[in-house]
Parts: C-alpha cells; sequence; structure tokens
C-alpha cells in the first residue's frame, strides 16, 4: 500500500506549494494520503481544510471521518454534528461510509442521524 496514489500525492503535493490555500486539491490530498494510510497527515489536511473554509459541510464531514478512523469517536461525532448544521445530508452514504465504522453503533451517532433525517 505505500505505493498506492504516490504519483496523486506527489501532484497534489506540487500544486499546493504554488496555492497552498487551494481547498479542492488539500481535498484530493487529504483523501489520497487517507486511502494511501497515512491517516495522521489526511487529519492534519482536514483539519487545515475547515480552518479554511469553515462553512464547507463536506470538510467537516471528511474530518468526522478521519477522526473516527483514528477511534476518536466523540471529537467525530462533534464533526458529523457540524457537517449536518452546515448542510451535510447524503444520509444513504453517512450509514454506509466505512471511515465511520468506528461511531456506526454509537448511540449519539443514531441520535443525530434520527434528528437531522426528521428535518430534511
Amino acid at each position: 500500500m505505500k505505493d498506492t496514489f504516490q504519483f496523486e500525492i506527489k501532484f497534489c503535493r506540487s500544486i499546493l506549494k504554488r496555492d497552498p490555500e487551494n481547498i479542492a486539491t488539500l481535498e484530493m490530498l487529504a483523501g489520497y494520503c487517507t486511502r494511501a494510510g497515512q491517516i495522521d497527515e489526511g487529519l492534519a489536511l482536514d483539519r487545515k481544510i475547515v480552518h479554511l473554509d469553515p462553512e464547507n459541510a463536506i470538510g467537516h464531514y471528511n474530518l468526522a471521518c478521519s477522526l473516527a478512523i483514528k477511534n476518536r469517536k466523540r471529537e467525530a461525532i462533534d464533526c458529523l454534528r457540524t457537517a449536518m448544521e452546515k448542510g451535510y445530508r447524503d444520509f444513504d452514504w453517512l450509514m454506509e461510509d466505512p471511515d465511520l465504522t468506528t461511531i456506526h453503533g454509537e448511540p449519539e451517532f443514531s441520535a443525530l442521524v434520527s434528528e437531522y433525517k426528521t428535518h430534511s
């Protein structure tokens, strides 16, 4: 898995050298890093994205995913709540997303999903 996505990671990093706050590139790089097993870097990038673009619902969702992968359940659920407050509503994916497996069984997760499904 070490070599997986290395071309894409290198390419994104080269873009970010010229434009370090390019949200789209940061999002791609975060995803590639996470899928390549570079979880800590993916998490750091997700944090940077929500810092640069605090209204970005997908950014908060991806941060929740990174935190869930790290088994930081409380923080993941809090970020997921923020994502929903910002407008995230893909409930089908939310329930299937393997990145969120560690929180799928949490009562707070179920309550959060129920709360926002009711308001959708």
